[in-house]
């Protein structure tokens, strides 16, 4: 503090922080590529996806969706930290002025950016169901699809082995909130949403556009496949011009089900549903939870002198309130049981984040690029020891860092900010 101005120490921390956002920009563009693949075109020349539209990769609406729920959700992580540690705080009576108004800014920040979170949810729900219905049947533990779909509450899907989509109707002791799926893929109470078998099996859209099966996708995948290998063979052998472009024509005709041509079996093509389903709803019921914990520590925290005695009273009867702050206006501070459930809230938080990525990335299954390449058949020229060596010592590195940082956040928490 005495080298340096406080301008110059708040100026550093912001800009530490739009600097992590924006790192964060181009490693989400890169995996909503693979979630959505735009803005690129195939050189069967050079095997290669080329890009031919750099604003439609960098400004893509998964790439968009997708970094805006991260970013919002990595708030959240941070307002359920900041509150937390200020109750440890309240808890032993240390810092309290500064608790107080940390749990303020904490809260407010927390209760913007879960309702955030919700908004951005829903904007990506959309965009799964639009390009990848298969993961939004596979988080929805979605068999069989059709108009006025509920979103599921709550079934018991097994955690420890694939359902047997084919033969069940639905998930067992299925629990669901009417019209809400077809709502949030649709922003229509009757709107259509496939399930697991449409998509194996093909199926018409309500404005009578049919989508075809996995099997015809995967021939058509061969087809595509085939022509490519005639193509290059024709153009290394220097063949008649009219027999490349032939192949060229066939290629490019069935060049969208391209990666279907890796499918061994439609099976293949299901995620595993479990963790899809359980994720999702660990993600979206936590978030719940974080949006209704940050209201309450909200009303709490900010004295709001609109409540009457009987609604403050009333808090305090349930324990929302402490009873000497019941005829005040609002609380001087939160009662201790909240403030437990504060800290508690902590690893909720970063499961919560967690949940989110396993759902991204185990719903997109099997594909490292959705629709184009599966992932037995994305690989390279790298000897498995150098994947091997190279994951072991990111896996030492990255947990040594992991340690060393809460080490020090644990340190810095217990000095507090007179003595740090």
């Amino acid at each position: 503090w005495k080298k340096v101005s406080r301008g110059f120490h708040l100026a550093s921390t912001w800009l530490t922080g739009l600097g992590a956002t924006i790192s964060a920009w181009w490693i989400l563009v890169a995996n909503a590529w693979m979630q959505y693949p735009v803005g690129c075109a195939f050189n069967p020349d050079t095997m290669r996806n080329e890009m031919v539209d750099f604003l439609a990769v960098a400004f893509s609406p998964f790439a968009v969706g997708k970094f805006c729920h991260t970013v919002i959700s990595a708030w959240i992580i941070g307002a359920v930290f900041v509150v937390a540690v200020s109750c440890w705080f309240l808890l032993r009576k240390r810092e309290v002025r500064l608790a107080k108004e940390s749990i303020k800014i904490g809260a407010l920040v927390g209760l913007i950016a879960s309702l955030g979170a919700a908004f951005t949810g829903h904007i990506s729900g959309q965009q799964v169901a639009k390009v990848q219905p298969m993961k939004l049947a596979a988080m929805e533990a979605l068999y069989n699809g059709g108009i006025d779909q509920g979103l599921t509450a709550i079934a018991w899907v097994n955690p420890l082995q694939q359902p047997d989509y084919r033969n069940e109707a639905e998930a067992p002791l299925k629990l669901d909130m009417p019209y809400a799926l077809s709502i949030m893929a649709t922003n229509d109470p009757h709107g259509f949403v496939p399930g697991v078998n449409d998509l194996l099996n093909g199926y018409t859209r309500p404005d009578g556009t049919r989508e075809p099966s996995a099997d015809e996708k995967i021939e058509r995948g061969k087809m595509a496949i085939q022509a490519l290998q005639a193509y290059r063979q024709a153009k290394k052998e220097g063949a008649d011009e009219s027999i490349v472009n032939e192949q060229l024509s066939i290629f490019n005709e069935n060049q969208q089900y391209f990666g279907y041509g890796y499918i061994r079996d439609k099976s293949e093509l299901v995620p595993y549903i479990p963790v899809n389903f359980w994720a999702f709803r660990t993600m979206v019921g936590l978030g719940c939870l974080f949006i209704l914990f940050f209201a309450i520590v909200c009303l709490l925290a900010f004295r709001v002198p609109f409540l009457s005695i009987t609604t403050r009273r009333l808090l305090a009867t349930i324990g929302l309130m402490r009873e000497t702050d019941a005829d005040m206006n609002g609380a001087e501070t939160l009662p201790r049981w909240m403030c437990y459930a504060a800290i508690v809230l902590v690893p909720l938080a970063y499961i919560a984040s967690e949940s989110g990525w396993l759902v991204a990335e185990f719903g997109r299954q099997p594909w490292t690029i959705q629709d184009m390449l599966p992932t037995w058949a994305a690989v390279s020229d790298l000897h498995s020891s150098s994947v091997i060596t190279t994951f072991v010592l990111f896996l030492v590195l990255f947990t040594t860092m992991l340690a060393v940082e809460i080490s020090i956040l644990l340190k810095q928490i217990k000095k507090g900010p007179d003595k740090a």
